[in-house]
């Protein structure tokens, strides 16, 4: 057995495992949604997360791969390698095709479940499907194109190394948009705008959903290196480690000092917003400049939940927190901090503002696309549940009489929950 045949099969393991890690974060992304939700509407962010799996892999093998790793088209655009065939031949890894589009398809599958928790227990199930389609066929996979796929911003240097950006910022940005435009669920704020709070149903469940969250982030950054043999993958864990512990950290320490309590869901999303920040430079900034991105994520998430709450915008688990304003963060922080290039290493200015124009355009992308996205949808199917189905919850609304948590043994469907349409969702 020759060397380069021992390290293709080595990176080729390694791809594939990291690949099986990234795809374990959807089970954290279902348990730390369902905990932060109500009991009522447990199953459908199960359901939702499930959709994210199965319809937005194939929208990917059919369409969203080729447009963003096909043959460049004006930096715009891919123009081969639906379903993996075609000329590819510019993409040149040691790994196969095959296994390079797996590790890819892990990643778009995280991107629209970021989504999927900021229009939590008020879209329409159908309509939610719908915007899966657009959001894994052409939203992310468009807009990766112009960072990964060889497209203009690849050419001007932004360097964006897991997605802080592509990823976190645009599908941060993109639940914004999405819970703007489906407005918050009943109750939420008052007449006189007054939030109140729809109280977790099951915090343990949503801390170990951040755990899974946590663990597969290693597979989603030292992943992205797409070799066994590359010497930075201990550098990458360990700089995600250390923004995670530090964004978790200064969460509690500022909720306790500021509160006189230390914040469960605070200390949970600030962990995740560590792991977001540092997502964009964890293979190219210090192990002390990952600790202070980690910390300034999980006071930014914070700023940006109290923003949301002043503006009336729902979002019950914190998508746009701790995806979008650690993102932002992160990514410019390559700009500052970047040991090669970065403002605070004699590189000067020229990084950090490819990174913020890189930055600007992936959020304007994810925004304006998917409010005109689910205006097209709204065209097709209502967007938002009916009042009804909301007051009952979308587990029986949408999933039959399958509830998360049984409080009965038999139920009598039409006089329990005689509002909803019975033909349609009994069993």
């Amino acid at each position: 057995m020759t060397i380069e045949l021992l390290n293709t099969g080595l990176d080729t393991i390694w791809v594939v495992l990291t690949a099986a890690m990234i795809l374990l974060m959807e089970g954290g992304f279902a348990l730390l949604e369902a905990g932060f939700v109500r009991h009522k509407n447990n199953v459908n962010i199960i359901m939702k997360v499930f959709a994210d799996i199965t319809l937005g892999t194939l929208c990917f093998y059919v369409i969203g791969f080729g447009l963003m790793y096909g043959a460049d088209m004006l930096g715009l655009i891919g123009t081969t390698g639906f379903t993996i065939k075609g000329d590819l031949s510019h993409l040149d890894f040691s790994i196969s095709l095959e296994t390079f589009w797996l590790f890819q398809a892990a990643f778009v599958i995280a991107v629209i479940s970021i989504v999927s928790g900021a229009v939590a227990e008020r879209i329409n199930f159908r309509a939610y499907l719908l915007y899966i389609i657009l959001m894994t066929a052409l939203i992310y996979p468009i807009a990766g194109h112009w960072i990964w796929g060889g497209g203009w911003l690849a050419k001007l240097g932004m360097l964006d190394f897991a997605g802080s950006a592509v990823i976190h910022a645009l599908g941060g940005f993109s639940a914004l948009a999405a819970a703007m435009f489906i407005g918050p669920r009943k109750g939420k704020f008052t007449a006189t705008g007054t939030s109140t709070i729809a109280l977790p149903s099951n915090l343990p469940l949503a801390s170990v959903g951040a755990f899974l969250l946590w663990f597969g982030w290693f597979g989603f950054n030292a992943g992205s290196t797409l070799s066994a043999t590359d010497v930075r993958i201990g550098h990458i864990a360990i700089v995600t480690m250390l923004s995670a512990a530090s964004g978790g950290a200064a969460a509690l320490l500022y909720t306790l000092f500021r509160y006189n309590r230390s914040d469960a869901p605070s200390v949970i999303n600030g962990s995740l917003a560590g792991l977001v920040g540092i997502t964009a430079g964890c293979a190219f900034v210090s192990d002390q400049a990952a600790i202070l991105i980690g910390a300034v994520s999980g006071l930014l998430m914070i700023a940006a939940t109290n923003w949301l709450e002043a503006k009336r915008i729902d979002d019950p688990v914190g998508a746009f927190p701790v995806h979008a304003a650690s993102g932002i963060w992160g990514t410019l922080a390559v700009g500052l901090f970047a040991t090669d290039g970065g403002l605070f290493h004699g590189g000067g200015w020229q990084l950090l503002s490819v990174q913020a124009l890189g930055l600007v355009v992936f959020c304007v992308w994810g925004f304006a696309l998917t409010w005109v996205g689910l205006k097209l949808i709204q065209l097709i199917i209502p967007v938002r549940a009916k009042e009804e189905e909301e007051e009952i919850g979308l587990d029986i609304s949408y999933h039959g009489i399958m509830a998360a948590y049984q409080e009965h043994e038999f139920i009598n469907y039409e006089h329990e929950y005689p509002n909803i349409d019975q033909e349609n969702h009994k069993k």
